[in-house]
């Protein structure tokens, strides 16, 4: 049975597969309603305990993954876990890291690594994915 989030919540974004993913920043208040199954938490430190699974990658703001392997395999496994579970994906601000993170999502969904960030910025956020490295850390993607 698949459980995912409402299409039309604010910061859910719908990769061409149909797949679902909320981006969203921790410096706000955890969003009304459903609570994510899994998590990926992108941040320079480890983030506080939550009741759902999750994955910390270590991720300082502005910046760039510390580890591009790991930071791949938390991407596959948040991409194929949204078939059917409710994914969070989240950074302080909800813009940078995780405009990347859904960007990278949005390459392993099928759509060109150049115009990734670009279909970010249309269904997710316009300012998503903010340094001129995390632009070219999509495009590098694989």
């Amino acid at each position: 049975m698949s459980i995912s989030w409402d299409p039309a919540a604010a910061g859910v974004l719908r990769l061409p597969s149909g797949r679902l993913v909320r981006g969203r920043a921790l410096r706000n208040p955890l969003p009304p309603g459903a609570r994510p199954n899994f998590a990926l938490y992108l941040l320079g430190r480890r983030p506080p305990a939550v009741e759902w699974e999750h994955r910390w990658l270590r991720w300082p703001d502005f910046r760039l993954p510390s580890d591009d392997a790991e930071t791949a395999d938390a991407l596959r496994e948040a991409w194929a876990r949204a078939v059917d579970d409710r994914v969070e994906i989240a950074c302080g601000g909800g813009k940078g890291r995780t405009g990347t993170a859904l960007a990278c999502l949005a390459v392993i969904d099928g759509v060109p690594n150049d115009r990734a960030v670009a279909y970010v910025r249309q269904h997710y956020a316009p300012r998503a994915v903010e340094t001129p490295w995390q632009r070219r850390y999509v495009a590098r993607f694989r």
